[in-house]
């Protein structure tokens, strides 16, 4: 590493977040965790609370750091919930906070340090999307959505963005053991469904299982870190256990209907 790199990292009370944040922190580098509430105890990095959804707390978190530091050297898109259930019976309002988290709260970070790292001629950003934003996955369609949303933001975002000497890559995580698995909103409307709820039940047990046999966070936590310190970071990252990775890879090669065949046996 040559030199500090001064980061911030939405999501960072639990889970990827405070891995990615406790790592880069113990390499040396100055960095910044958020969470929408308050943390008490002390992580070995400054949190800051921010609420994604909400531009004036946004606005607020980077003016304290630029207040504080000068400028933001790295900024990783991780904050992010779950909601699952069929598509036909998600509210409007789950829609929303699904796609107001993980897609335009990213959006919205991403806004908000543009015109500094422009200023500065450099900067980096990293997007957390997800294998399921690669592979969509049945009875969590809007979260899918979101992450085929920043797919396609970020691919749009690095050619913009590139000839200005900011970097933008993406990071598309599998199964891992973290506590997005508990924390995942669960239609209760969709269980007590007539003709969904036995195959969503069944799914859910699928998608827990593998979560929970899932690589350890740590894995993940190194593969930011080594975008954060490489002088050319890769894209587009893929990340988790290996045949998910290695089914993701594929996808695009194959017939839909062996693709519809594997996830239907999956889930």
């Amino acid at each position: 590493m040559k030199h500090p790199q001064i980061i911030l990292v939405t999501g960072a009370s639990s889970g990827f977040g405070r891995v990615i944040a406790t790592q880069l922190a113990a390499q040396g580098h100055i960095v910044y965790g958020s969470s929408r509430k308050a943390v008490s105890d002390n992580p070995g990095f400054k949190m800051l609370q921010l609420d994604i959804t909400d531009p004036a707390s946004v606005s607020n978190a980077i003016s304290t750091i630029l207040k504080e530091q000068g400028s933001i050297d790295v900024l990783v898109n991780n904050a992010g919930m779950g909601i699952s259930g069929a598509i036909e019976l998600t509210t409007e309002e789950e829609i929303q906070r699904q796609m107001n988290t993980n897609f335009t709260g990213a959006v919205r970070m991403c806004a908000a340090v543009l015109p500094f790292m422009r200023e500065a001629g450099h900067g980096r950003i990293i997007n957390i999307s997800s294998i399921a934003g690669v592979l969509a996955v049945p009875f969590q369609a809007f979260y899918s959505a979101s992450k085929f949303a920043i797919e396609g933001y970020s691919e749009a975002l690095y050619q913009e963005v590139k000839p200005l000497g900011i970097q933008v890559c993406v990071v598309e995580p599998g199964d891992f053991q973290t506590g997005f698995t508990t924390q995942r909103q669960v239609s209760q409307t969709t269980l007590s469904h007539p003709q969904y709820g036995e195959s969503f039940a069944k799914a859910m047990r699928n998608v827990e299982q593998s979560e929970n046999n899932g690589c350890r966070p740590e894995k993940l936590g190194k593969a930011i870190c080594k975008l954060v310190n490489s002088r050319r970071p890769a894209f587009r990252t893929k990340v988790g256990p290996w045949e998910q990775v290695f089914f993701a890879r594929i996808k695009p090669m194959l017939p839909f209907s062996l693709v519809d065949w594997l996830i239907r046996k999956f889930y």
